[in-house]
């Protein structure tokens, strides 16, 4: 079965997990991934400052992407 690893960014800061996790297929990888990132999302809403970036990676085995979710807070009009 083919191994992935989890990669979570926000803005230069990013964290790999170590361990691998098996999945049967892809979809059942990006399965995982959605519902792992569901989970996050919440928290992670809340604290997401302006104009910056989150984003959850799930890399296979030479650690390369294979799916990427993305949360993105912008500034679209001059607040002052």
């Amino acid at each position: 079965m083919p191994i992935f690893f989890f990669s979570v960014r926000h803005g230069e800061d990013a964290c790999v997990s170590n361990d691998g996790a098996e999945f049967v297929d892809h979809n059942a990888a990006w399965k995982e991934m959605t519902g792992v990132c569901g989970d996050m999302i919440a928290d992670v809403s809340r604290k997401l400052p302006e104009n910056t970036e989150w984003q959850m990676e799930l890399l296979d085995e030479s650690k390369k992407p294979v799916f990427r979710i993305r949360l993105v807070a912008e500034t679209l009009q001059d607040t002052d």
